[in-house]
C-alpha cells in the first residue's frame, strides 16, 4: 500500500475529497463516530471496521471548519486486499455495503449526483477559456469594474464555477444535459428568450400589493404581444423556463385541470440571462427585473427540487413586510442594508406553474454588486475575485474587505435575532455592494429571498408588540417557533458558517493572512455585534454568547444526508435544507 494514488483526472481527485469530507462531516455509516485513529508514515488515517475482519481506511488532515477532520487524499483503502477504491462511484460502493438496507437507493441516487456533477466539471474545464473571453467582451478585463446590476450577473459566473462551502456535488443538476447547461446555466454566460403559457384569468392568483395591472411593468405582455391576441380578453401571459416545457408542463397542467384551457404561444418574448440560482432570470433589457420561474431539476440534493411552491412565494413577501417593520425601528440599516422587493408574484395552483418578480432598489449603476458567493471565485486572469475587490477598494488587502463585510453583516444579522429573527441569507443570497475608492470605499449589503425564516414568536412579540406580524401570514408552519434554537442553528449554519468562516478559511487556504488572525477577525466582529445586543440574563446577546461564540461544539449542516442518502422518514429531517449534526467550534480560536 501507498499513501498516494495515480487520478483518473482533477476533476475526479476534486470530487472524491469533496465527497468524503462531507461524508465524513455528516458521519455517514459512522465514518465519523466510530472509526479509530491509525498513525502512519504519512500522516493520520481513520479506520473504519467494516466487519469480516475487513476494514475501510481514510486518509485524513486536520481541518477544523464545521468538522474536526477532511479528506487529505482521494482514496478509501479496503484494508483485506490494499485496494484504492479513487472514484466516487467505488467508494460510495464500498461504504453503502454498511448501510441499512433500506437507504441503498440513497447510495445510488448520490452516485448518480456524483456522475452528473462529474460531467459538469469536465464541462467547465472545457468551456473555461470561451466563457472568459466572453465575459472580458461584454465587461472588461478586471471584474473589480463590472458594475451595475448587469455587471453582477457576470460575477455570477463566477461563482457558478465555484463549489459551495458545505454541499460536494453543488455543481450538478439533476437530468440536464450538457447542451442544456450550455444554454441555460449561469456557468456559460448565455442568453436565451422566455416562453409564455396564455393561462385563463380565474385560474391564476396574482399578488401585486400597488394594485398595478403588471405584474413586472410595461415588459409584461398581453396575449397579443406572444402571438395570441383571440385570448386578450380571458388570458393571461405567464412565463415558462425552456427547460420546464414538454413533459413537465404537461403534467402541471393536467394536474391543475388547465390541460384544455391553457394555450402554449410559439412567439418566444423577452430575452434573459440566467442568475447564480439558475430558476432566477434577470431581463436583459432590464437587469434590475428579475424573474424566477420554477424548474424540474433539483440541485444540492435529489429532494431539493427547484420548483416553486407557491406557499412559499407568500413567505417572502410576508418575510420582507417584517424586515421592512425591523428597519423602521433601527435606522441605521436604512441606507446600508438593501433589499430587493419580491412582493409581486403569481401562481397557478401548482410549483411548476409560479412566478416570482423581483425588481432592485435603484441608483446601484456605478457600484459594484457582487454576490458574496463569488468572492473566492477565479476572476479572468486566474486571480481570486476578492482580490481584484481588495485592489480598488482596500488598498490590496482582502482581510480588510472581509472585515468591513463582517462589521456590517454581523451588526444586521445580530440586530434581527434581537428581534426573534434568522434569515435563510446564505452567500448566494446576500451581495456586497461596493463604491467609493480605496481609502474612502463605501460597504452595502443587498438581500433578497426572504421566504425562509426562522422566528422565536415570543422574542418577537416582546420586541415588535402589536406591530408582531400573525403567524397566519406565513405559509410555512415550521417558521414560528416559541424558543430560540431554531433561530440560533440557522443563524450559526448560514450567517456564521457560510457567510464567515467559510471566507475566514478560504483566504487562509490561499495564503492571504494566517488563519488564527482570520479567525480572531470573525470572532471580535461577532463578539462587538452581541455586546450591542445586551448580555444580561435573557438577553438576546447572552443567548448568542453561550450557543455561537462559548459553545464547545457548533450545529452543522448535514446536507447530503438529509437532500438525498436518507428518505425524510429515515433522516427524521423535519426541513432538508435545516437538518443539522454538530462540528467544532472554531471560533474559539480566535478568542
Amino acid at each position: 500500500m501507498t499513501a498516494t494514488t495515480t487520478a483518473l483526472d482533477t476533476e475526479t481527485d476534486d470530487l472524491l475529497l469533496r465527497v468524503l469530507s462531507a461524508l465524513l462531516r455528516e458521519d455517514v455509516v459512522g465514518l465519523r463516530t466510530r472509526s479509530t485513529q491509525v498513525e502512519r508514515p504519512d500522516g493520520l488515517w481513520l479506520r473504519l471496521d467494516a466487519g469480516d475482519g475487513d476494514a475501510l481506511l481514510m486518509p485524513v488532515r486536520e481541518d477544523g471548519f464545521q468538522c474536526e477532520s477532511a479528506a487529505r487524499l482521494p482514496l478509501l483503502e479496503r484494508e483485506s486486499d490494499g485496494a484504492e477504491l479513487t472514484s466516487p462511484d467505488e467508494a460510495l460502493a464500498a461504504l453503502s455495503a454498511l448501510a441499512d438496507p433500506a437507504d441503498l437507493g440513497g447510495f445510488d441516487a448520490f452516485a448518480e449526483e456524483c456522475r452528473q456533477t462529474l460531467a459538469t466539471m469536465r464541462l467547465h474545464a472545457e468551456s473555461h477559456d470561451e466563457v472568459t473571453a466572453r465575459l472580458t467582451a461584454g465587461y472588461g478585463s478586471d471584474p473589480a469594474d463590472w458594475t451595475g446590476l448587469g455587471g453582477a450577473l457576470a460575477h455570477d459566473t463566477l461563482a457558478a464555477h465555484l463549489d459551495h462551502p458545505v454541499y460536494p456535488t453543488a455543481r450538478g443538476r439533476s437530468g440536464l444535459a450538457g447542451d442544456q447547461l450550455r444554454a441555460y446555466a449561469p456557468e456559460f454566460h448565455p442568453r436565451f428568450a422566455l416562453r409564455w403559457l396564455a393561462l385563463p384569468r380565474e385560474a391564476v392568483t396574482m399578488h401585486r400589493p400597488d394594485g398595478d395591472a403588471e405584474l413586472f411593468g410595461s415588459l409584461w405582455p398581453s396575449p397579443a404581444v406572444i402571438g395570441l391576441p383571440e385570448l386578450d380578453g380571458s388570458h393571461i401571459a405567464f412565463p415558462v423556463h425552456p427547460l420546464t416545457l414538454g413533459a413537465p408542463l404537461r403534467d402541471a397542467l393536467r394536474a391543475t385541470g388547465l390541460e384544455d384551457r391553457a394555450v402554449l404561444a410559439d412567439r418566444p418574448y423577452l430575452e434573459a440571462v440566467p442568475t447564480l440560482s439558475m430558476r432566477t432570470v434577470a431581463l436583459a433589457s432590464d437587469p434590475a427585473l428579475h424573474l424566477k420561474l420554477p424548474l424540474a431539476t433539483a440541485t444540492l440534493g435529489l429532494r431539493n427540487r427547484r420548483t416553486i411552491k407557491p406557499g412559499t412565494l407568500v413567505d417572502g413577501a410576508a418575510g420582507q413586510r417584517l424586515l421592512e417593520t425591523v428597519i423602521a425601528r433601527e435606522p441605521r440599516f436604512r441606507g446600508t442594508v438593501l433589499h430587493a422587493d419580491e412582493s409581486r408574484f403569481a401562481h397557478a395552483g401548482h410549483e411548476l406553474l409560479a412566478v416570482l418578480s423581483r425588481s432592485y432598489p435603484a441608483g446601484l449603476d456605478d457600484a459594484v454588486v457582487v454576490p458574496m458567493a463569488a468572492l473566492l471565485s477565479r476572476a479572468p486572469g486566474g486571480r481570486l475575485l476578492i482580490d481584484h475587490l481588495a485592489d480598488r477598494f482596500y488598498s490590496g488587502d482582502p482581510a480588510s474587505l472581509l472585515d468591513a463585510a463582517l462589521t456590517l453583516l454581523f451588526d444586521w444579522q445580530a440586530a434581527l435575532f434581537g428581534y426573534g429573527i434568522a434569515l435563510e441569507s446564505h452567500q448566494q443570497n446576500i451581495s456586497l455592494v461596493l463604491d467609493g475608492h480605496a481609502g474612502n470605499p463605501r460597504i452595502r449589503l443587498l438581500l433578497k429571498d426572504n421566504d425562509g425564516p426562522r422566528i422565536n414568536a415570543a422574542r418577537l412579540r416582546e420586541r415588535l408588540g402589536a406591530d408582531a406580524p400573525d403567524p397566519a401570514e406565513f405559509d410555512d408552519s415550521r417558521i414560528f417557533g416559541e424558543s430560540d434554537r431554531p433561530v440560533t442553528d440557522l443563524f450559526t449554519t448560514i450567517t456564521v458558517h457560510l457567510c464567515a468562516g467559510a471566507y475566514a478559511f478560504g483566504l487562509a487556504r490561499h495564503g492571504r493572512a494566517p488563519l488564527d488572525r482570520l479567525l480572531r477577525l470573525v470572532r471580535d466582529r461577532l463578539t462587538e455585534a452581541v455586546e450591542r445586543l445586551g448580555t444580561g440574563p435573557g438577553e438576546p446577546g447572552a443567548v448568542l454568547r453561550a450557543h455561537v461564540l462559548d459553545a464547545d461544539r457548533l450545529p452543522v449542516k448535514a446536507m447530503v444526508t438529509a437532500g438525498t442518502l436518507l428518505t425524510k422518514e429515515r433522516s427524521g429531517a423535519a426541513d432538508i435544507n435545516k437538518h443539522y449534526t454538530t462540528g467544532p467550534n472554531y471560533l474559539l480560536r480566535g478568542a
